[in-house]
């Protein structure tokens, strides 16, 4: 037996909705829930921010020097 836990955000239609780990896909599963509103969470388990709109990772992604240089494995195939 194992035990999940987590926090759910309810989907619009006000269902939640619970991933299974792979193994269990294929097997009956019983489920025991406990709900409770949850007012307080620490701030690394709350959600990270979508990122939206041009720009928001600006300056977080970067290419090396030597991007264009030619590859060694591809010597044979260049003129």
């Amino acid at each position: 037996m194992s035990t999940i836990t987590g926090i759910m955000e309810p989907a619009p239609d006000g269902t939640l909705h619970l991933p299974l780990p792979v193994a269990w896909q294929k097997l009956p599963i019983r489920v025991r829930a406990t709900m409770e509103p949850v007012t307080s969470l620490k701030s690394d388990a709350l959600p990270k921010p979508a990122l939206k709109g041009f720009g928001c990772l600006k300056g977080k992604i970067s290419m090396s020097e030597d991007f264009d240089a030619p590859l060694e494995d591809f010597r044979d195939y260049m003129p």
